[in-house]
């Protein structure tokens, strides 16, 4: 298996602030706006998010939460070993609230469906939009598309894309993992990106 950085340390961090700020612009200073990541890789980047945030904006009076979507997945029955559900921290209601759900990589758009019905059991908010670090766009399965996108990834058969954070991984880094394609054969060169 080969891999290929797509985001160094720098461009992540850099990435981040981006978003930051794209955050800002739209909502203020975002103590109306409630901001949800999606167990578990999503989580890691919403509480980056938040750390940075209040960084910049001088307070951390953010609604802030962490939202399981394991029984809400389109194969949750279908998996050979059980899936082990993640925690769920959101002790408040969503209705009429402007929320971001936040997750790492959007692919299929099968997490962030789940990530919705999930979303539907804390209240009927006014508006959700979606953070994504990084947007595998020709690899939908389901008509979602992000608000607010990190970087756009395409990528082919055999290839992955993954988000590597200091905390669990040692580094702030997104990479490309080439594989074999299903044939066994080497798979080609990546177009751009991708998870």
């Amino acid at each position: 298996m080969r891999t290929s950085v797509i985001l160094g340390s720098r461009a992540f961090a850099l990435t981040l602030t981006r978003l930051c700020y794209q955050l800002i612009e739209d909502h203020g200073d975002l103590k109306g706006t409630v901001l949800i990541g999606l167990q578990p890789r999503g989580v890691l980047l919403a509480r980056r998010l938040k750390a940075a945030l209040g960084r910049i904006l001088g307070h951390d009076d953010f609604l802030y939460g962490e939202l399981d979507i394991t029984f809400h997945r389109d194969d949750f029955r279908r998996r050979d070993m059980p899936l082990a559900p993640s925690s769920t921290l959101l002790d408040l209601t969503l209705d009429g609230r402007r929320v971001v759900l936040i997750d790492d990589v959007l692919y299929t758009g099968r997490s962030i469906r789940a990530g919705l019905d999930a979303l539907l059991a804390f209240g009927r908010p006014e508006q959700v939009q979606l953070l994504t670090l990084i947007d595998r766009r020709f690899q939908r399965e389901l008509p979602i598309q992000p608000d607010y996108v990190g970087r756009w990834v395409d990528s082919l058969d055999g290839q992955r894309v993954s988000v590597e954070w200091k905390e669990t991984d040692g580094a702030d880094q997104v990479v490309l993992e080439t594989g074999s394609d299903r044939r066994g054969a080497p798979a080609a060169d990546p177009i751009s990106h991708e998870h």
